[in-house]
C-alpha cells in the first residue's frame, strides 16, 4: 500500500486537495492529511465544508466526509510529534495541494515551523517525491525564484493549470485534469481524463 501525505494550505483551490484525497483513498493508498489553519478557512469559504472545532471534532468531520475510510490519518498543523515529522516514518510521496506562495517560500528557505513544512523537508532530505501544486497568478520574481529553488532541490512543481484539449464540459472536468496529472506523477492509475491518443480514436 502506498503511503501519500497530502497537505492543504491557504491558497485558493481547496477543491483540488479534497479531490486528491478522494482519489488516493479510492486507489487504496494510505493518506496522511494535514490542513493549515488558513487551509481550513479557505476550504470553508470555497466549498462550504466546515471542518473547524476541536481536534476531535475536526477529525470526526473529516472522517465522515471521506466515508470513515480506515486508510485516512489526519494530523494537526502543529503536531510536530506526528510520524510525518520523522525521516524514520517518511511517506513515499507528499503533495502540497494547493500550495500557497508563503508555504513555498518557507520550504525554499528550509523553515520547518509547522508539520506541513517539516514533513516536506523530511521528504526532500530522504529523497522521496515532493509535489507542489501552486495556485497563484500572476507570479512575481520572488515566487518564481522560490519555485525554481525547490525544483532544483528535487521538488516536482505541478501548477494547477487544467488542460482544454479533452473538451471539458464541467468544473469537475477541469479539476479532474489537474488531479489526474498529480496521480500520473505518483504513478497511480486513473481514468479522470482521456489521454491524447484516446481522443484520436
Amino acid at each position: 500500500m502506498k503511503h501519500i501525505a497530502v497537505a492543504m494550505t491557504g491558497a485558493s483551490g481547496a477543491v483540488y486537495g479534497v479531490r486528491l484525497v478522494e482519489e488516493l483513498l479510492r486507489a487504496n493508498c494510505r493518506v496522511s492529511l494535514v490542513l493549515t489553519r488558513s487551509g481550513l478557512d479557505v476550504l470553508h469559504h470555497e466549498t462550504g465544508l466546515n471542518w473547524s472545532g476541536s481536534k476531535v471534532q475536526r477529525q470526526e468531520k473529516i472522517a465522515a466526509h471521506f466515508g470513515g475510510n480506515q486508510n485516512l490519518w489526519v494530523y494537526e498543523e502543529q503536531d510536530m510529534f506526528a510520524p510525518l515529522a520523522s525521516g524514520s516514518a517518511v511517506p513515499q510521496a507528499m503533495v502540497v495541494i494547493p500550495c500557497s506562495m508563503g508555504t513555498a517560500a518557507r520550504l525554499a528557505a528550509g523553515i520547518s515551523g509547522n508539520l506541513v513544512e517539516r514533513a516536506a523537508d523530511v521528504v526532500l532530505k530522504e529523497r522521496k517525491e515532493l509535489i507542489l501544486v501552486p495556485r497563484e497568478t500572476p507570479l512575481n520574481q520572488i515566487h518564481l525564484e522560490n519555485l525554481l529553488k525547490l525544483s532544483r532541490a528535487g521538488a516536482h512543481i505541478l501548477p494547477a493549470m487544467p488542460g482544454f484539449y479533452h473538451h471539458p464540459q464541467t468544473m469537475d472536468d477541469l479539476v479532474n485534469h489537474v488531479i489526474g496529472k498529480v496521480l500520473d506523477s505518483l504513478d497511480i492509475e486513473h481514468t479522470l481524463f482521456p489521454r491524447w491518443g484516446q481522443l484520436q480514436e
